[in-house]
C-alpha cells in the first residue's frame, strides 16, 4: 500500500526549494523597499596617515612585485574586501623616481588626482602628458595607458575606477601592452584627458566673480568625460559650507586644497589636504570648510542617470 505525504504548506515549500525556487509571498529576505537601504557606510581615509605607509612600501616593494604600488581604500562595511563605494574603487598609489609601471588596458574606465611630486607623466593611448599637482587625468576603458618617474621625486596621487560596477555587471577584461610599453609616443603640454590644476582654479574664479565671494562654487571637468563617472570640483569659501544633500547616486570627494569637516547622516568626518571621503548613495551629507577648501567629487550620477534612477532632494 503506498503512503501518500499530506499536502501541507511545509511540503509545498519543500518541493520548490528543491528545484532552487522560492514563493514570493513568504521571502526569506525582502526584494522591494521604501527607499535605498543604508548598505556601505560613510567613511574618510587621511593622508597624512598614508603617506608614511606608502614611503614603507617604496622601500619594501619593487617593481618586480607591484608595478603599481597602490593602495586601495575598501568600504568597511561587513563583508566588502574591494569597493569604496558600491560603484567605484579608490587607492592612493606612488611611484618613485627611474620606476615605471608598463602599459596595459581594461575595462574599467580610470582617472587620477596628482596630489605630490613632479617629474612624472602617464601616456594613454599614445598621448604622454605630465602628471602635475592638482591635475586630474582619465584613463577611458580600454585605452592603452602606463606611467613613468623621469624626474627625482617620488609622486603621489589617487586612483578611482569603476571597477566595482564592471565586477557587478561582468563584461570585465584585462590586457597587458605585448612591447611593454607604447612604442611611437607624442609627447603633449595638453590633451583632451588630462585637466590642468590652473586651468580648474580659473574656471573656479570665474565662478566665483559671478556667484560673489562668500559663495560656494562648482565647475563640472569637461567636456571629455567618462561614460560611469562624472568629476566636479567644489569651492568652499573659509567658514561656508556646501547644501545638504542626498542623492542616488554614490561619491567620493578628495580633498584638493584645505580643511574642513564632511556631517553624512549624523556622522562627522574631519578632514584637510590629500584626504578621501566615502559617501554612499542616499546618505545626507553637507561639507564645511575651515579654510578656503577645493573637493573633487567622483560621481556614478552618469550610471544613474542614464537608467532614469538619479534622484536629489534637500536633505
Amino acid at each position: 500500500m503506498t503512503t501518500t505525504a499530506p499536502d501541507t504548506l511545509e511540503q509545498l515549500y519543500a518541493d520548490f526549494a528543491a528545484l532552487n525556487m522560492e514563493g514570493g509571498w513568504h521571502r526569506r529576505f525582502p526584494a522591494l523597499w521604501p527607499e535605498p537601504r543604508r548598505n556601505f557606510l560613510p567613511h574618510a581615509w587621511h593622508y597624512a596617515q598614508v603617506k608614511p605607509i606608502l614611503d614603507r612600501a617604496g622601500r619594501l616593494v619593487d617593481t618586480a612585485q607591484a608595478e603599481r604600488r597602490n593602495l586601495t581604500m575598501f568600504n568597511p562595511v561587513e563583508g566588502n574586501i574591494y569597493s569604496t563605494v558600491r560603484t567605484i574603487v579608490a587607492a592612493y598609489q606612488m611611484i618613485r623616481p627611474g620606476e615605471v609601471a608598463r602599459a596595459h588596458r581594461h575595462t574599467p574606465n580610470a582617472l587620477r588626482l596628482i596630489l605630490e611630486g613632479r617629474g612624472t607623466y602617464t601616456v594613454v593611448d599614445g598621448t604622454q602628458v605630465e602628471m602635475r599637482p592638482g591635475d586630474v587625468l582619465l584613463t577611458p576603458g580600454m585605452a592603452w595607458h602606463s606611467h613613468a618617474n623621469g624626474g627625482t621625486e617620488d609622486c603621489y596621487w589617487m586612483d578611482f575606477l569603476d571597477v566595482p560596477l564592471v565586477h557587478l555587471l561582468e563584461p570585465m577584461f584585462y590586457e597587458p601592452h605585448p612591447d611593454g610599453i607604447e612604442p611611437n609616443v607624442t609627447v603633449a603640454d595638453s590633451a583632451a584627458i588630462a585637466f590642468r590644476w590652473e586651468d580648474t582654479v580659473a574656471a573656479l574664479d570665474a565662478a566665483q566673480a559671478e556667484a560673489g565671494a562668500d559663495a560656494t562654487v562648482s565647475v563640472d571637468l569637461g567636456p571629455a568625460q567618462l561614460a560611469t563617472i562624472r568629476l566636479r570640483m567644489i569651492r568652499i569659501p573659509a567658514g561656508g559650507q556646501t547644501a545638504p544633500i542626498r542623492t542616488t547616486a554614490n561619491s567620493i570627494f578628495a580633498v584638493v586644497r584645505g580643511s574642513g569637516r564632511s556631517e553624512v547622516d549624523g556622522q562627522v568626518l574631519e578632514w584637510g589636504f590629500g584626504d578621501t571621503i566615502a559617501i554612499p548613495a542616499w546618505r545626507p551629507f553637507t561639507h564645511f570648510a575651515d579654510e578656503q577648501a577645493v573637493l573633487l567629487q567622483v560621481t556614478d550620477e552618469p550610471v544613474m542617470a542614464s537608467f532614469g534612477w538619479l534622484r536629489s532632494e534637500t536633505a
